[in-house]
């Protein structure tokens, strides 16, 4: 039987994004310095006698997002979600382009109109299943992102105006 992980728990999440980094759990436990028997045994989901410390879940996440590995951030997101929290990526000054601010909020309507489309999909039969409620928790994901670089754009716009004075 294939086991279906779900991106809103964050073992499933840290175990399928640590399963993407390029070259896999080997090429991650390498990178680490763990033998694989150890790091796999702490990702899988289904051995409750192992778990990785936030370090090492802290280690995995930034390796696989410096190694460019989809949705590196899932585990956290994941993590926080339980908690009845949410995050967002806040871009550092030098990534943030001078495009005018209504751009940023035409993309932030954007992602929450995509937020509302895939709610209305998901509720078309009454019922949200896992994979539904995964794919909404994405697309608030992306929301909060884009709220979130709205956000450091109407500050950097303002350093700016400050600066000038």
């Amino acid at each position: 039987m294939t086991r279906k992980y779900s991106d809103m728990n964050q073992h499933d999440a840290l175990y399928k994004v640590a399963r993407a980094y390029p070259g896999g759990l080997e090429a991650l436990a390498v990178r680490m310095e763990v033998s694989v028997n150890v790091l796999r045994n702490k990702l899988a989901p289904g051995i409750e006698s192992h778990y990785p410390s936030f370090e090492e879940l802290s280690q995995i996440v930034e390796l696989c997002s410096q190694a460019g590995v989809k949705d590196a951030l899932l585990p956290l997101h994941a993590l926080l979600r339980r908690h009845g929290m949410a995050a967002f990526v806040v871009p550092e000054p030098d990534q943030i382009s001078g495009d005018d601010l209504s751009q940023t909020v035409c993309r932030v309507v954007s992602q929450v109109g995509s937020v509302a489309a895939v709610v209305s999909d998901a509720l078309l039969d009454g019922v949200i299943t896992a994979a539904e409620a995964d794919l909404i928790e994405r697309e608030f994901q992306g929301a909060l992102t884009a709220l979130g670089e709205w956000r450091a754009r109407i500050r950097a716009h303002h350093h700016r105006a400050e600066n000038k004075k």
